[in-house]
């Protein structure tokens, strides 16, 4: 009875990792496919050899592209694969468009599905991952939720209690198993960052597509920047709009490609402050106590806010709010949402394997 994997982008990976080495444990069998959404070595690959992820049995190769071609690959291949093979399982992560790709063939199909990090909602339709996330709760045998207010919303929705499970978050599990690997020292002296300074991960359309938001966007960082030097993995999306508007420019701006894992926790467990549009890295900052700012209008992670380190806020008011956590310093403790205890890749593959067995008696009674 076998369970697939299916990863496309870097957000994917730190949640998949735990929930593949628990079913592992399980003698549960599985298959990775990587359907190639992010392709760049950092992006991906770099992943696999830090986290002790299996090679995936499949990499579909699809690349970048817009929004529609790069679902409609997607669901091309998993279909023909699916359909050759059919799984008795297929586990998604997320909220990226491989996620819903997978969720509507297996919907088509008839292969049931489960959502790792369900019932996420930011309540902005204008998020490309507010629609993916909807349609992949919606279509899901199992959601596995990672905060109770999850629950809410799928119920809302229409989401049966049965099907819905509050197992924490496995991203946290990465964290805190590869917590000791995390060291900002030589991070710190591979970028030249001595004293003080702050991390960035800036991509969302919101922030980077609009040539007058991202105006805003960088004059912003840039009076950030006079506050303290700022490290900036620049996401490809939104890469050369910024580059073209002058954020670089500024001296306190220190512009680098994508990191890998461990090099990116190292630098944001040793820093002053993030700053970023990401969802994830409200996450990771919240259980390491970095203060995050969040230059968004909504998270669909209220729960960084109300148990963590993260605030939301606008382009015009991000460099008082980086001046007052200067001023601050970082807290010596902080609250963390319920369950981010490393345990939820364990949890999850305890409701699969439960699933899986329930699921084989049944077929087991049907033909006796």
């Amino acid at each position: 009875m076998t369970v697939v994997h299916v990863t496309g982008a870097r957000p994917n990976f730190p949640k998949a990792a735990p929930v593949l080495a628990a079913l592992a444990g399980l003698g549960v069998e599985q298959r990775l496919v990587h359907t190639g959404q992010h392709y760049d070595d950092r992006m991906s690959e770099i992943f696999f050899e830090e986290l002790d992820l299996p090679r995936p049995d499949v990499n579909l190769g699809v690349g970048s592209g817009s929004h529609a071609s790069q679902t409609a690959a997607v669901m091309v291949a998993l279909e023909k694969l699916f359909t050759g093979e059919p799984p008795e399982l297929v586990l998604v992560y997320g909220d990226v468009n491989s996620t819903m790709a997978a969720a509507l063939v297996c919907a088509k199909i008839g292969v049931p599905l489960g959502h790792v990090e369900a019932g996420l909602r930011s309540f902005d339709p204008t998020m490309p991952e507010e629609i993916n996330r909807k349609v992949t709760d919606a279509l899901s045998d199992l959601a596995f939720v990672t905060s109770p207010e999850a629950i809410g919303h799928l119920a809302r929705e229409g989401v049966p209690d049965d099907r819905i499970h509050l197992v924490g978050n496995p991203m946290i599990d990465t964290v805190l198993t590869h917590l000791d690997r995390f060291d900002p020292g030589p991070a710190r002296e591979a970028h030249g960052l001595d004293g003080r300074y702050a991390v960035a991960t800036l991509h969302r359309p919101g922030n980077v597509d609009s040539e007058a938001q991202a105006l805003t966007l960088v004059q912003a960082m840039h009076k950030c920047a006079d506050l303290m030097p700022i490290l900036v993995p620049l996401h490809p999306r939104g890469r050369a709009r910024l580059l073209d508007l002058g954020f670089a420019d500024h001296p306190g701006i220190r512009v680098v490609d994508p990191l890998g894992y461990v090099e990116f926790m190292s630098l944001v467990r040793g820093a002053e402050a993030v700053l970023t549009d990401s969802g994830g890295v409200q996450e990771e900052t919240t259980v390491l106590g970095v203060p995050c700012l969040t230059l968004r209008p909504s998270t669909e992670r209220p729960a960084t806010i109300t148990h963590g380190t993260n605030r939301l806020v606008r382009a015009d008011t991000l460099p008082a709010e980086l001046a007052q956590i200067a001023d601050r310093g970082r807290p010596s403790s902080w609250p963390v949402p319920p369950l981010w205890d490393g345990q939820a890749g364990p949890r999850i593959a305890a409701i699969v394997s439960s699933w899986l067995a329930g699921r084989s008696t049944g077929a087991a009674n049907a033909t006796g």
